[in-house]
């Protein structure tokens, strides 16, 4: 497991985390959230051992292998494919040593070894990886030079997942990934089968994906099990019993004090006020939990427009000569909340380029009123701000003649405050940079607001915000986002961009995602098959490869057996259910986890069983 005891760091002369402790079982999947800034990544580094410790200690299992996701994947020529495949160190090794070994007992080592770890099968788990993060078979084979920075991103993710560490850390993975993405590596991740510790702000994926919240905040770490609905219970409850005994408190010390004015004069009261006054001086205080300072986003109110404000017939739109949507019949009214769905490539953007006016209409008849205000977000825009210049200075830019105090009153309606205002872009943290990034994208008051990812780098409390405030803007919505929540929260139409056009999506987001999730097994079951019609027969070092895996499940079902028996027989002992009804409850679930763990194998050893068969007919 991992441990974490009296964990104290700082940063700059600032404490990130003081006395903190927490434990984190093995095999968990486990979120860790907090406040941007509180030092969730710093822990993720401290952990990996790239910060020194200046007090306390971070244990974990002998020999664990630690896996995160790398800052950047080089652009060099190598595939896709083979930079996932070179991420497992260990297969590459064998690999190599199988090639130039002779003593025969090494080779009997290695090829042992390389069916333990399932060499044989790493090309076709490496490209459903992949698959899954949105490349397919022909991109998988082009060098990585051929990538942008966010899509190479998806191929660090795909290399670390593939190498499977023992403890998987991922700093927000979903930031660079698409709804399809996200949705497929939230079933990836309940799958996986050792430790994953993730920072994500993404509601949907902590409910579906972990078993435990770590939370961080006043730097200390508390460990809620359940996923996150149940740890924002938890929490209310909790902050409800310590409010209620704060105010039942301060009535109880409002009395004694009470006594001790009116008394503290008299002689023959004088020693019962005396006692009162150590009653008071001995109460240790019970604080109410202060409430953070609240999160809002504060977006201007457009006039109201004669619908549509928008509307296409027959309209086709595209890059150059090349038509990517077509058949376009689309109306927009000022009341709309559109999120637009479809995998990557399916032309989202494009049709979001056309909407605000980016993009020239190839064909077919576009009416837009004459007053429309069009606001655009996208992820781009946020690196595009000018890091030298303060959040002041772009507002002024943009409206040279409104005064100061009216400015800042803006940004504090994005929640950058006085001291925000002044700081350089690039020494803000990515949130505050959005909220910038979104203050100048509505800051003319649009009619239609299009947003292209517009919660990456929020924290949950802004994503929350983020959708109160868009419930109430009086403009149409046009969203693309990989948050389910958002979506659920603030979409009440949906369009599908899917094979050259768009069209309504007639059912809800828990059917879309279902579609998603089920189209993908098949995907795979017939990738799968492929290699089979064709399949040339094994060697004789893949068969005895092959025997020794059968050998070692053999050889593991027995030893869980005979532990299983060890267990049966302490249970049979009357004693526990009379005297140590404690230790009941613990061997109890010993032996119900011995008992997975067995079945496990046994399917294992099938498995290995019918490869063997197959490769010897």
């Amino acid at each position: 497991m991992l441990r974490i005891t009296d964990l104290s760091f700082n940063i700059e002369g600032r404490p990130l985390f003081e006395s903190a402790s927490a434990t984190i079982p093995t095999g968990h999947k486990v979120g860790l959230i907090g406040r941007n800034g509180a030092g969730k990544t710093t822990l993720f580094k401290l952990i990996r051992g790239e910060l020194p410790l200046e007090g306390g200690t971070i244990s974990l299992p002998a020999r664990a292998r630690i896996g995160g996701v790398a800052q950047e994947v080089p652009g060099n020529e190598v595939s896709l494919l083979d930079t996932v495949l070179a991420a497992d160190t260990e297969r590459a090794a064998l690999l190599a040593e199988a090639e130039t070994a002779t003593d025969p007992a090494r080779i009997s080592e290695v090829q042992t070894r390389l069916a333990d770890i399932d060499a044989w099968s790493a090309e076709a788990r490496a490209s459903s990886i992949l698959r899954g993060l949105g490349f397919d078979a022909a991109e998988q084979l082009m060098p990585c030079s051929a990538f942008s920075g966010g899509w190479r991103m998806r191929v660090a993710l795909a290399a670390v997942l593939f190498s499977q560490p023992d403890y998987l850390l991922l700093d927000e993975p979903t930031n660079y990934l698409d709804l399809e993405g996200a949705l497929w590596l939230e079933n990836y991740l309940v799958k996986y089968p050792h430790t994953v510790l993730i920072i994500s702000h993404d509601r949907e994926l902590l409910n579906r994906a972990v078993g435990g919240i770590l939370h961080l905040e006043d730097r200390k770490l508390t460990y809620y099990s359940g996923n996150y609905d149940q740890f924002a219970r938890q929490r209310a409850a909790q902050r409800a019993i310590l409010t209620a005994a704060a105010k039942k408190q301060d009535a109880r010390r409002a009395h004694l004090q009470s006594f001790v004015d009116r008394f503290k004069a008299k002689a023959s009261k004088a020693k019962q006020a005396q006692s009162r006054v150590k009653m008071l001086e001995k109460m240790e205080t019970i604080r109410a939990p202060e409430d953070a300072a609240r999160t809002v986003f504060s977006f201007p109110e457009p006039e109201e427009l004669s619908p549509p404000i928008i509307s296409i017939e027959n309209g086709s739109v595209g890059y150059g000569d090349t038509v990517v949507l077509r058949n376009l019949n689309l109306r927009i009214d000022q009341d709309d909340r559109i999120a637009l769905l479809g995998k990557n490539g399916q032309g989202k953007s494009t049709l979001s380029k056309l909407l605000s006016g980016r993009l020239a209409a190839m064909g077919g008849k576009t009416t837009q009123s004459s007053k429309l205000r069009i606001g655009f977000f996208a992820q781009h825009q946020v690196d595009e701000l000018r890091v030298e210049e303060t959040p002041l200075q772009h507002l002024l830019r943009e409206r040279p003649a409104e005064g100061q105090a009216r400015l800042r009153a803006r940004l504090a309606g994005f929640g950058l405050g006085a001291a925000q205002a002044e700081t350089e872009v690039g020494r803000l943290s990515g949130g505050q940079k959005a909220r910038l990034s979104l203050l100048l994208a509505t800051l003319p008051a649009p009619h239609l607001l299009i947003l292209d990812e517009p919660t990456n780098h929020l924290d949950i409390e802004s994503r929350e915000a983020l959708v109160e405030a868009l419930t109430a803007y009086s403009g149409a919505v046009i969203l693309v986002s990989h948050d389910m929540h958002l979506l659920s929260m603030v979409a009440d139409r949906l369009w599908l961009v899917q094979d050259g056009t768009v069209r309504p999506y007639e059912e809800d987001l828990e059917t879309y995602r279902k579609m998603l999730l089920q189209s993908d097994t098949p995907a795979k079951a017939k990738d799968k098959d492929k290699p089979s019609e064709a399949a040339p027969k094994p060697s004789r070092d893949q068969i005895l490869a092959l025997r020794a895996d059968v050998r070692k499940c053999e050889e593991r079902v027995a030893k869980l057996n005979e532990m299983g028996d060890k267990l049966a027989k302490k249970l049979a002992d009357p004693r526990l259910y009379d005297e140590r009804k404690d230790e009941l409850v613990v061997w109890q679930k010993k032996y119900a986890e011995l008992r997975e763990a067995l079945d496990r194998a046994e399917a294992m050893w099938m498995t290995a069983l019918e490869k063997l068969e197959k490769a010897e007919a």
